[in-house]
Formats: C-alpha cells, structure tokens, sequence
C-alpha cells in the first residue's frame, strides 16, 4: 500500500474512473449487441432504432474518453453497415 497522501488519492481516483469506464463499456457493448440481435432477427425497423441508440452511446463514451475516436468511429461504421445491409 502507498505511503504517500498524492498516491493514495491517485489509487482512489484510479478505482473510481476504473468503475465508471467498465459501466459506460457495459452500455456500450449492451446496446450493440442490441443492434445485432435485431439484425439477426431480421426486423429492420427496431434494427435502425437500436442503431440510432448504439450510435449514442458510443459518441457519448468517445467524448467522455473512454473509447479513442477513431475506435468509436468505426465502431458506429460497422454497425451502420449491418444495418443497411439488410435486405
């Protein structure tokens, strides 16, 4: 254990930004795995809702930085191309 107060704090901050990073990653991965369902079910409809509520998701996650930009980017991309993609 740290002895010293500037780590200790650092230790605390860490867990806390630890927990929040692996619940907003949760809801990401929620949400997209929402969106394959749907296309794997077949109904376009909800697929382009759950898309539109992935896309959130991710964009707030990449702001918040839990996901670099790019990552985030491409993320939405792909899911945007199983969507459109179906018939």
């Amino acid at each position: 254990m740290a002895n010293i107060k500037s780590a200790k704090k650092r230790i605390l901050v860490t867990a806390t930004r630890t927990e929040r990073n692996k619940s907003i990653r949760s809801k990401v991965k929620t949400s997209i795995k929402k969106v394959e369902a749907a296309v794997a079910a077949g109904n376009k409809e909800a697929a382009q809702t759950a898309l539109v509520a992935a896309t959130s998701e991710i964009s707030k996650a990449a702001t918040k930085g839990v996901y670099h930009k790019n990552n985030a980017s491409r993320k939405v991309a792909r899911l945007a191309k199983l969507v459109n993609t179906m018939a």
